[in-house]
């Protein structure tokens, strides 16, 4: 374990995660009546899935920061 404070970004990438994960359970939910033959469902669930790329958006910006923190930590201690 890590004694270290969490960088800034950790809060990004864990967000980023459960965002992600929400907008890929909402996408599979709006394929499947597509494959089963059923009514589709309204324009709104389609919405939903975009919360996939912004998930992954949040935490790739997550991990950059984290990153760039540790890099400015490694140069301070040389």
């Amino acid at each position: 374990m890590s004694s270290q404070s969490a960088d800034r970004g950790d809060s990004y990438v864990k967000a980023g995660a459960i965002v992600f994960g929400l907008g890929a359970l909402a996408t599979l939910v709006t394929f499947v009546p597509l494959f089963l033959h059923l009514t589709p469902l309204p324009t709104a669930a389609y919405w939903l899935s975009m919360l996939m790329p912004l998930g992954f958006l949040s935490a790739l910006t997550g991990l950059l920061l984290s990153a760039r923190d540790q890099r400015r930590r490694a140069r301070a201690r040389a």
